[in-house]
């Protein structure tokens, strides 16, 4: 024990690598007990690990080489050997380096037995050319098993080695694949077992096509379609003595849900709406023609995958449509909260398109965008006719109500001043029997429009029956609308209807009144001005009369 310990070791650890294959192949260790005969070397795993290497130790310029003498789990016990480069009367024989000091062994590693010491002292002598052929062999017999198919070829396209993978997915026999069959035989052999589904009269070119492939060293993948149904994803890659590994898997049902998915875009293609679909970053990862066609989107644009701000901005960089920036912001908001009302957009080329989004399962969204032109037109025309005069382009009876309540809510929340005038042909019922009924459409038009010039914005005007119209002033109290109303007088008694010499002078009465707060609603502030309308025609027509008030006199100053 004592002559032992006289050996010099260190207790600290250093790192090293082990080295074999002709210094191709290389494992980490952890050296333990490292002495000048040899040391303790602690790996992840000894399997693969050859009897005799090569170790190099870090901050050290020249590898020492090793035999092991001793096998645990993860630990190997080795023995420094001199370099085969020195003289052969230099080198110690095996006897005087193991016996005159011999190494430390684990006290936890057991040593290795008689017949395994010399199976390493025999595997340290092995030729390197006999550890390659065995990690070859053990290669070759772990790629046999592969669940894929694996062919590897030779410089003449030759197969070298084909897998059972490969033999069970092409029902190739095994005296053939044995028989180290050219690639194009191994093609025809598909063709005679008619596994490709590929017409009878385009077979020769296929086969062509295919070893075409595998010549040239092409490693795209391509997909073989079987007349089984299933698909398998060929690829072959060139190797470094000129031949070729060639693999096969199967991809079934991912070539399945791309053809699925290649006929939903195809139908999508084919409906007027546009379709955009967007993953759930929001980028697009699809837009049918119509979108794309909609938007002034290239092919090559909408295949970058943008995002769908970017989208929304490239519509407005082309003009596609006129939406502001705050409009974009808006509808980016929405898209991104998955919000489902619709949004109705007009493009430049006057169009307007209903943009909804949808949430997909997978988090994204499906934006559809349809031309509902015709339904906004109808729509508004529909509206305009429910709410405008037909003669005289004004709003109608039931319209004017609408929007004169508005007002009255607005006049009881805020008491600001609101008044209205009524005002109508005076002997309008003359006209109409004596000059016939298409002069009195005449005279409605004319004072009609008479009565537009100097309305203000806010002022709603309107043709509530016959040759009767009322005018609701917001922010008018009754002075004011006095003024108003007789401007409006004055203007219509000094404009005739007609050419002149044919001309005919007309003339109205106008009833003014302004809202209070004991008025219940607008109706009242309605009869009030219909009653001084009533009494201005009592006391002789052309003439403005204003609710509770004297009479409007005539030559003051109509308001501005």
């Amino acid at each position: 024990m004592q002559e032992r310990r006289k050996v010099m070791r260190t207790r600290s650890l250093l790192h090293g690598r082990i080295l074999f294959n002709d210094r191709r192949s290389v494992i980490d260790c952890v050296i333990r007990n490292l002495s000048n005969l040899g040391a303790s070397l602690e790996v992840a795993n000894v399997v693969g690990i050859p009897p005799a290497f090569d170790l190099q130790i870090d901050h050290e310029a020249e590898s020492r080489r090793c035999v092991a003498i001793w096998y645990g789990e993860n630990r190997i016990g080795v023995e420094f050997r001199p370099q085969r480069t020195q003289p052969a009367d230099m080198q110690p024989t095996d006897m005087e380096s193991t016996d005159s000091q011999p190494i430390d062994l684990d006290p936890h590693e057991a040593p290795a037995t008689a017949p395994e010491l010399e199976m390493a002292a025999a595997s340290a002598h092995a030729a390197p050319t006999d550890v390659l052929r065995g990690e070859l062999l053990a290669l070759r017999a772990a790629l046999f098993d592969v669940p894929f198919g694996v062919v590897l070829l030779d410089a003449e396209l030759r197969a070298q080695f084909i897998n059972h993978a490969f033999r069970k997915m092409w029902r190739l026999p095994d005296s053939k694949a044995d028989a180290k069959p050219a690639f194009v035989s191994l093609m025809y052999h598909g063709c005679e077992t008619r596994a490709y589904d590929v017409p009878e009269k385009d077979l020769k070119a296929y086969v062509a096509g295919r070893v075409a492939h595998v010549k040239t060293g092409n490693t795209k993948p391509v997909d073989l379609r079987l007349t089984s149904g299933e698909v398998i994803r060929f690829q072959g890659t060139p190797l470094p003595n000129g031949g070729r590994m060639l693999s096969y898997t199967y991809v079934t049902d991912i070539v399945r849900q791309a053809d699925e998915l290649q006929v939903f875009k195809t139908a999508l293609d084919h409906v007027k709406e546009g379709v955009s679909l967007l993953d759930p970053h929001l980028r697009v990862q699809f837009m049918n023609s119509a979108a794309r066609k909609m938007w002034k989107v290239s092919d090559d644009v909408a295949e970058r995958k943008m995002t769908y701000a970017e989208l929304v901005n490239t519509t407005r960089l082309t003009n596609a449509s006129g939406v502001s920036e705050e409009d974009i912001a808006e509808r980016i908001t929405a898209v991104r909260n998955g919000d489902p009302t619709p949004a109705d957009v007009i493009l430049t080329d006057g169009r307007t398109m209903r943009l909804q989004c949808a949430v997909l399962p997978n988090g994204g969204r499906m934006m559809t965008y349809t031309d509902v032109t015709d339904l906004v037109r109808d729509a508004a025309q529909q509206h305009h006719f429910a709410t405008t005069d037909v003669l005289t382009e004004l709003y109608n009876r039931r319209h004017f109500l609408e929007l004169a309540d508005a007002e009255w809510q607005r006049f009881e929340r805020y008491q600001r001043p609101l008044s209205l005038l009524i005002f109508d042909i005076d002997h309008f019922k003359f006209i109409n029997d004596q000059l016939g009924h298409d002069a009195g459409d005449q005279a409605i038009v004319h004072v009609a429009a008479l009565a537009s010039e100097d309305k203000r914005p806010t002022d709603v005007l309107a043709r509530i029956g016959g040759d009767e119209f009322v005018m609701l002033l917001p922010e008018t109290d009754i002075q004011q609308a006095g003024m108003v109303a007789e401007r409006l007088r004055a203007k219509v008694e000094r404009t005739p209807l007609g050419e002149p010499g044919a001309s005919m002078k007309m003339t109205v009465s106008i009833g003014a009144a302004t809202a209070t707060a004991s008025m219940p609603e607008v109706t009242a502030l309605l009869k009030q001005a219909d009653e001084a309308l009533y009494r201005a025609k009592f006391l002789g027509r052309n003439r403005v009369n204003m609710a509770n008030q004297p009479p409007f006199a005539s030559h003051c100053v109509a308001a501005e």
